[in-house]
């Protein structure tokens, strides 16, 4: 896409203070975009620092955490700059966040509909009434039947699939420019997966929004997204539009999450894996931060941490086998 940028990450570092003077490098110089209408998914394993990457646009890092370095825009909005009161009237109704757990985001002593009709009259000005009607048809909107029913009800009387449309409806309550969805399936059921990722991206198309979306599965990310960042250890270490990626994918660390995923169109005894874990934030090596889990690591990548190398117009990989493909 061409359009100018909806959301602009330029050389994002978040960083946590912990105790015997170790400074947890958790998002160290990340950059990317997002256009409006687009869907971006951030992909990586556990500890690869794609959630704090969501919480830092949202400007919801806790101490010991902090944004060290770096600028986020959002339009002509410079949210890295905003104090407190200036982000929180911005957030939910410019940018929105649906969490992976919605029983910890939702308040369990308050029914849904109280929550809803908080950021409905805190953003939009209507009265009581008023946003107790909106809420209501936001449940609907989201699929959620017998709404005028369930706008009564507390957290704890809902599944986690209805508790996540909740969420959702919170979300789109104010018709936000981005919206972030942070692993927005991984505590629900396998068939109730779909039916939320799908929900979002017909409520993306419904609001006209641009969806950032979280996530460690390549499976999905071929779906539902238009292009696809890869982290790992703090950094991104592969940028493409989504065919692309899954179809000249140049991160050895890509590779070896495509391998894991099942393919029915394959006979296979045994899924890939790749070995070892993502290194702790406290503790990144040198050189390049997957050389100990890579199967093409040569010395040069212990030495030194690889650069972001420009394959072609729309491709960057962080990897010394690509550093002569380089365009001009």
């Amino acid at each position: 896409m061409n359009q100018v940028p909806l959301l602009s990450v330029h050389d994002l570092k978040t960083y946590f203070y912990l105790e015997q003077n170790r400074i947890a490098k958790a998002v160290d110089g990340v950059s990317f975009t997002v256009s409006p209408g687009e869907t971006v998914a951030i992909v990586g394993e556990s500890g690869s620092g794609k959630s704090i990457t969501a919480l830092s646009i949202m400007k919801l890092i806790e101490k010991p955490g902090k944004i060290v370095e770096g600028s986020i825009h959002l339009e002509e909005k410079v949210i890295s700059s905003l104090s407190s009161k200036q982000m929180t009237k911005l957030r939910g109704n410019e940018i929105a966040m649906v969490f992976q757990e919605p029983m910890t985001a939702l308040n369990p002593v308050y029914t849904v509909g109280n929550q809803i009709t908080e950021m409905i009259r805190k953003h939009r000005k209507l009265d009581k009434k008023q946003a107790q009607i909106e809420a209501i048809n936001l449940l609907k909107i989201v699929g959620i039947s017998r709404a005028e029913d369930v706008v009564n009800d507390y957290p704890h009387q809902l599944s986690g699939g209805m508790r996540q449309r909740v969420m959702i409806a919170m979300a789109i309550s104010c018709n936000p420019k981005l919206l972030i969805a942070d692993e927005p399936t991984t505590a629900l059921d396998v068939t109730i997966q779909a039916q939320i990722l799908d929900l979002m991206v017909e409520m993306k198309e419904r609001y006209h929004m641009a969806l950032l979306l979280i996530t460690h599965d390549l499976g999905i990310v071929s779906e539902y997204a238009d292009r696809v960042v890869v982290m790992y250890g703090g950094q991104v270490v592969e940028e493409a539009p989504t065919k692309q990626l899954l179809r000249t994918t140049k991160h050895p660390y890509t590779k070896g999450l495509l391998e894991s995923l099942p393919n029915l169109k394959e006979d296979v005894d045994r899924l890939g894996t790749i070995k070892g874990t993502v290194p702790p934030a406290y503790a990144l090596p040198n050189g390049c931060r997957f050389y100990d889990r890579c199967p093409l690591a040569m010395e040069k990548c212990k030495e030194a941490n690889p650069e972001l190398y420009q394959v072609n117009t729309s491709h960057t990989v962080r990897c010394y086998l690509h550093e002569k493909e380089e365009i001009e």
